[in-house]
């Protein structure tokens, strides 16, 4: 996998424009606690999503994981690169999104998220750069593993928090009563 200075100075490009729009969205830069911590591993919380790393860390990994597989098969003359930019570019999208008040409100109506109040720009950022984590990984590792460590987070992360990108893009779509229960214990 080679990645050239103008792919990385476009990822930078691309994280920054994602901070200043969440910026201009009214996010905050850090935990509105006034501190920034490298681990927060309650879920609920108002904390949560506003440290470097917590516990929905993985799945922005599997994110990485399943865009360098599917635009591997979408796009499989694009240089690794590009493709690295282009997951960037959904990721940063998808974050912008996720932090608007529609998704968060959403998250609090129809998942475990009771005192999800949005993320914050640092959280978003390391969001990112999990997602790189996993985009790299997929390249450089067989597919095997990259589905061994998709299945093993989802059932690590859903043993622990009851929680995970499954779970969250069902609860977001089509939130299912059975699901919710569970998820709170």
């Amino acid at each position: 996998m080679t990645l050239h200075h103008r792919h990385w100075a476009l990822f930078a490009c691309i994280a920054s424009a994602m901070a200043v729009t969440l910026i201009s969205l009214g996010r905050n830069l850090i935990c509105q606690c006034g501190y920034v911590k490298l681990w927060h591993g309650e879920v609920i919380s108002s904390e949560n999503s506003q440290h470097i790393l917590d516990w929905y860390s993985p799945s922005h990994v599997l994110h990485g994981l399943v865009f360098y597989l599917a635009l591997r098969f979408l796009l499989p003359g694009l240089a690794v690169g590009w493709r690295l930019i282009l997951a960037a570019a959904i990721e940063a999208a998808w974050e912008v999104v996720e932090n608007t008040s529609w998704i968060i409100d959403k998250y609090r109506e129809d998942t475990i998220a009771l005192d999800y109040y949005g993320d914050s720009v640092v959280n978003s950022m390391s969001d990112m750069t999990m997602m790189v984590l996993g985009f790299v990984i997929a390249a450089r590792a067989p597919v095997w593993l990259s589905v061994a460590l998709f299945v093993a987070a989802e059932l690590i992360v859903g043993a622990i928090v009851r929680d995970g990108l499954l779970l969250n893009v069902i609860m977001l779509v089509y939130p299912l009563d059975w699901i919710r229960q569970w998820q709170a214990g």
